[in-house]
């Protein structure tokens, strides 16, 4: 197999993933839980009408649940949100038979924070986990116990990224070399892997007992960094690629990008192997599938940034006693409201300290409005970052604490083909100025976009007077919610563990990397 990133990638980079020198996966884990405040937020947030109908009282009663979490793949990279080339005829079917989200959105751009966020029900600053590899702390509430208390059978298999304290919220984990339940104990031999993690999944579930329901907790490596050629029946061929204006439409570009949607389609035929292992054991009907990806995709300007490259997320669920098949939703969700939502669905109260929305009425109804503002964040990401971020149904408001420093990308897109070739096409005067948006230094304060009307939000209005009024708007349901939520910028900067201008690891670069509270 052969790598186009691994002559530029240290062995620490993501340390989610590596491959030994005859290509076979290995995985490298580590991290920890959460805790979490009580907020409220007057006139911000909209919630579903107290008149509705309660949950309960028409959902079929504690159905199985699977949240199955793509890592770095972009919103629209797949047939279902409408790509023509990239398939994924197991996602599509997802979608066919239950409800496509439109409008879902991130807490954050970034793998571990991202994933603290969904399982402990609460925005990345109020985790303790807001930064990356930094582990979730053992004093965090999460929905997985709350689930097992409620008598579900709880498991995990994958990729991992939560840290060490969390291994106890599940009652069987899915590890590197072998099934281990909670105590650490054996059970099984695992099948060889192909560094996707996805081939953990389906023998986690036939793990699962027959006397409970139960909650699975899938997570691929797919498709994130490094890619090889070659890894899926019939690759992709570079002609398939959709460049985004962000990035120079080159043929090195194009073709990591056909390397990219590989790994899409093979995380796609093992959610294949999921669905058709529920129709094997007649759990289809009242067995809930949520499918998610943690960030964008992991490409220049997408991923640790506040763009919908970075934030906005594939979100379909699937539920054939419930929701009814090729149904459409418009109305904005975050990963924030997962946890309530797959509680109340389960007939489990929610702590009060989970920051989230239940969604449950979205699946009665779709025009239904749970919420008027999503909020995202951005912190250290292999190197210091700090913006803040509130988008409506057609506005979106970028605060950017730290204006000095470059957008620059997560350590693994820099050592892309792609970035190699936009470096090459800067110094020779090639790029557009929509595409040198990585490269530019100082950066804006304020960014106001349209969505409307400037999907790819390369037209900042932030300056503009004829949206003075919108800015304003933004910029005080931002500060309510940072204040709402106790969000305060650090007095003191995290420094970089990773060259800006060339990718390589500083001296000062730890792995593990200890906790916020372990620094």
């Amino acid at each position: 197999m052969i790598s186009y990133d691994s002559k530029f990638w240290p062995k620490d980079t993501c340390n989610t993933r590596d491959f030994d020198n005859a290509g076979t996966s290995k995985f490298i884990t580590g991290m920890t839980p959460v805790k979490i405040a009580q907020w409220s937020l007057p006139g911000v947030l909209l919630f579903a009408s107290s008149c509705q109908q309660k949950p309960e009282e028409v959902f079929p009663e504690r159905p199985n649940i699977i949240l199955i979490i793509a890592d770095d793949m972009n919103w629209d990279d797949c047939g279902a949100y409408g790509h023509p080339h990239i398939r994924t005829p197991n996602i599509d079917r997802l979608a066919d038979n239950g409800i496509k989200f439109t409008n879902a959105f991130l807490t954050t751009s970034s793998c571990s924070p991202s994933r603290a966020s969904i399982i402990t029900g609460m925005y990345p600053h109020q985790t303790d986990a807001e930064q990356l590899h930094w582990p979730v702390p053992a004093d965090k509430i999460t929905f997985v116990e709350l689930l097992g208390d409620a008598g579900y059978w709880t498991a995990q298999a994958g990729k991992w990224h939560l840290g060490d304290a969390m291994t106890g919220r599940f009652d069987f984990i899915a590890s590197e070399k072998a099934f281990r339940d909670a105590a650490g104990e054996e059970k099984v031999d695992l099948p060889a892997g192909d560094g996707s993690g996805c081939h953990l999944w389906t023998p986690t579930l036939n793990q699962r007992p027959d006397d409970r329901p139960f909650f699975l907790w899938l997570a691929a490596l797919d498709p994130h960094r490094p890619y090889y050629e070659n890894i899926i029946p019939e690759p992709h061929d570079p002609s398939d690629a959709l460049i985004p204006p962000y990035m120079p439409d080159d043929p090195i570009v194009r073709k990591d990008f056909a390397l990219y949607y590989d790994e899409i389609s093979r995380m796609d035929s093992y959610i294949g192997q999921v669905i058709g292992e529920l129709e094997k054991q007649g759990v289809t009907e009242n067995t809930l599938i949520l499918f998610i990806s943690d960030n964008g995709r992991p490409f220049p300007r997408d991923k640790t940034t506040m763009y919908d490259g970075g934030i906005k997320t594939p979100f379909i669920l699937q539920w054939p006693a419930a929701v009814s098949p090729g149904t459409v939703t418009p109305s904005m969700v975050s990963a924030v409201d997962i946890a309530p939502t797959l509680l109340k669905l389960a007939g489990v109260p929610s702590p009060d300290n989970f920051s989230g929305t239940d969604f449950s009425a979205l699946l009665l109804d779709p025009a239904t409005e749970i919420r008027d503002y999503i909020f995202a964040q951005a912190h250290w990401h292999d190197m210091e970052r700090m913006y803040r971020a509130v988008r409506d149904s057609r506005f979106k408001y970028i605060r950017n604490f730290y204006p000095d420093l470059p957008n620059t990308p997560p350590a693994d897109a820099l050592y892309s083909m792609t970035f190699h070739k936009m470096v090459e096409l800067k110094e020779e005067g090639r790029l557009t100025a929509d595409q040198k948006n990585v490269f530019i230094s100082p950066t804006p304060e304020e960014e106001l976009y349209d969505l409307d009307n400037d999907p790819f939000e390369l037209n900042n209005l932030a300056g503009d007077p004829g949206f003075a009024a919108e800015l304003e708007r933004m910029r005080t349901v931002l500060k309510e919610f940072m204040d709402s939520t106790d969000d305060v910028i650090p007095e003191v900067r995290t420094p970089d563990e990773f060259d800006r201008a060339t990718g390589a690891p500083l001296p000062n670069r730890q792995w593990p990397r200890p906790g916020k509270f372990e620094r």
